[in-house]
């Protein structure tokens, strides 16, 4: 949701905390804001709306200060406004508070808080941290101590960073549920919601695991848990640059990052098949473990779900072990039946994703083993798992996924076929041949990129649309879900997903002369009956664009208005390539209709809160 970042050290802090609020922007904010130290005195600028309102504000005077913190902030509690912008001061004004996440017990504390004779001015659950904090160190009278005890005291989730009047050569940061992490300098040192806003400067960095406490001042960084014990950390540096996530010359980092795909597909399955075998460094699953699973879950939210539904469909279809896919978000709370029987897989492009993280808890609570797929090496997923598959997609900046996905169909199919292997449901001919068509998959993404324009020109045809469908059979129904909410998300015109077969239960009234109906038919075996229900629509007067198999195509064009062609390729691996068509749909009506493509109104990158 949110970024942080924090400077501290001997350059002016304004500059440095711009660049790395910059650098989050992708994360989605509605409204900006610093807090430093300027002429003796804890000065606090922040408004509503995009980064550069903020830099105007910031233009107004020369700030010398070399200490702050910044915040790019995205409403949870109290809409969009100055008041209601990151930082927070206490009462007195000696107390600054960035936060990522959410109070869950705010309102009991703001009540306490009110009858101590704290006044409140924002709508925000993050004021009272400001408070509570002052509240213990009119006590206490030590600054770090007051942040501990005020921590101590709130439920739900928080990433955040203090500074105090009284002490200018130190700032406080804490995390609980939120990502944060420290990086290191010389003379210098930084807090950050995310590697990207601090990478210009340093690659050494500290991953803060929950509840634990950093305290930094320009020359010295040091790590504590709740309680005041000193925790030792290990050093993780970052190995990719911060070119990775530049344009490059592309309008919008969407368009670079579908571009990017097929390299992520190389990336992330080159490695992993060696002479048509597949070897899985790192998931830590025996062959009697996985002969002995009786079902597996896959977890996860948006994109990730739709990739876990493929999943299930690769899972069951090559392994033939029972898969149920769930929403994280639903997970915990339905007290799912867990025993060390199951296998949970989850997926997470960040590996940060909170509803994720707490069904991956749940799960090892149950005693499950717990197999992640996440992007981010370090991150909290992936440290909590018992096995952990990276996908190779690297930074991901647009807020609508796209290479992100594919990497996660690439992961998910190496552990479908990684886990027939091993059970012996499929022959190792059949592995070999799979692997080889796997890795010819990133050429073929490539030939689908060179036909954007034919995209393109479709687009140009309907980008005034109110509501448009998208209907697919077996795992087409599942990669229609993925196109219509890449739709969805960057163009807000309403789309729906709905299995083939279930037209005629009640969706067919919603069809109406010229309505848009995108039909996905990579699955041969669902083809013949994919054709019987486009005739149902087009009988109905639809406008149809299908996406399918260059052999299947001559047929499909006898009833669409479009057909985009996919490279012919088993079924079991075609939803890899026949997405990035869907993307690029989604993509060119998004330009059409002058939509902010990298960040799409209301939606964050990296979901830290429930």
């Amino acid at each position: 949701m949110c970024g942080i970042v924090g400077y501290i050290g001997n350059q002016k802090a304004v500059p440095i905390l711009m660049s790395g609020l910059n650098q989050l922007e992708y994360r989605g904010y509605d409204s900006a804001g610093v807090a430093l130290f300027d002429d003796g005195h804890l000065d606090v600028v922040k408004c509503k709306g995009r980064l550069r309102f903020l830099e105007e504000k910031l233009a107004a005077k020369e700030y010398n200060g070399n200490i702050g913190i910044g915040h790019t902030r995205w409403a949870t509690h109290g809409e969009p406004n100055d008041v209601n912008s990151h930082p927070h001061l206490s009462n007195t004004g000696k107390i600054a508070v960035v936060h990522n996440g959410i109070i869950e017990n705010y309102l009991q504390l703001k009540e306490f808080l009110m009858s101590q004779g704290f006044a409140f001015v924002s709508d925000t659950d993050t004021e009272i941290i400001a408070h509570l904090i002052e509240y213990h160190y009119a006590i206490i009278g030590d600054f770090v101590r007051a942040v501990m005890e005020a921590c101590g005291e709130l439920d739900g989730s928080y990433a955040l960073g203090v500074l105090c009047d009284d002490d200018k050569e130190t700032f406080v940061a804490v995390r609980k549920g939120s990502p944060l992490i420290v990086g290191l300098g010389d003379g210098e040192n930084f807090i950050a919601s995310d590697i990207p806003a601090i990478l210009k400067y340093t690659r050494d960095i500290y991953i803060l695991e929950d509840k634990e406490v950093a305290i930094l001042r320009k020359d010295h960084v040091a790590i504590y848990d709740l309680y005041g014990m000193e925790v030792k950390k290990d050093v993780f540096h970052v190995d990719w640059d911060v070119e990775a996530a530049e344009k490059s010359g592309y309008e919008h980092f969407m368009m670079k990052e579908m571009c990017e795909e097929p390299r992520v597909i190389r990336d992330t399955v080159g490695s992993r098949i060696q002479k048509g075998r597949i070897d899985l460094k790192g998931i830590s699953l025996t062959d009697d473990y996985l002969n002995g699973i009786e079902k597996i879950y896959i977890v996860a939210c948006g994109t990730a779900y739709h990739a876990g539904m493929i999943g299930k469909y690769l899972i069951e279809k090559l392994a033939r072990i029972p898969v149920e896919t769930d929403i994280a978000s639903e997970f915990r709370y339905r007290d799912p039946i867990l025993s060390e029987r199951n296998l949970v897989i989850i997926i997470s492009q960040s590996g940060e994703t909170i509803d994720t993280l707490y069904a991956l808890r749940e799960a090892k609570e149950k005693k499950a083993k717990v197999l992640s797929i996440v992007n981010v090496v370090g991150s909290s997923i992936a440290r909590e798992s018992d096995g952990v598959l990276y996908t190779m997609a690297g930074p991901e900046i647009a807020v609508a996924s796209s290479k992100a996905y594919n990497a996660q169909l690439s992961a998910l199919t190496l552990i479908a076929l990684d886990f027939a292997a091993k059970r012996k449901q499929i022959p190792q001919e059949e592995v070999t041949r799979l692997t080889s068509e796997l890795l010819k998959v990133p050429d073929m993404v490539e030939e689908i990129l060179k036909d954007k324009e034919n995209i393109q020109r479709f687009a140009a045809m309907h980008y005034n649309a109110n509501s448009i469908f998208y209907i697919g059979r077996g795992m087409d129904y599942a990669l229609s879900m993925e196109g219509s909410l890449k739709l969805k998300e960057i163009s807000y015109i309403h789309s729906e997903s709905y299995a083939g077969g279930e037209l005629k239960h009640g969706t067919i009234a919603l069809i109406e002369e010229g309505t848009l109906v995108v039909c996905c038919m990579t699955q041969d075996s669902l083809f013949p009956k994919m054709i019987s229900n486009i005739k149902e629509v087009k009988a109905r007067k639809a406008s149809i664009m299908a996406i399918t198999q260059e052999k299947n195509a001559a047929e499909a064009e006898k009833i669409a208005d479009i057909v985009i062609t996919i490279p012919n390729i088993d079924p079991v691996l075609a939803p890899i390539a026949a997405v990035t068509p869907m993307q690029l749909f989604a993509y060119y009506m998004a330009v059409l209709k002058g939509c902010d493509v990298d960040k799409p109104r209301n939606l964050a990158k990296s979901v830290t809160v429930e």
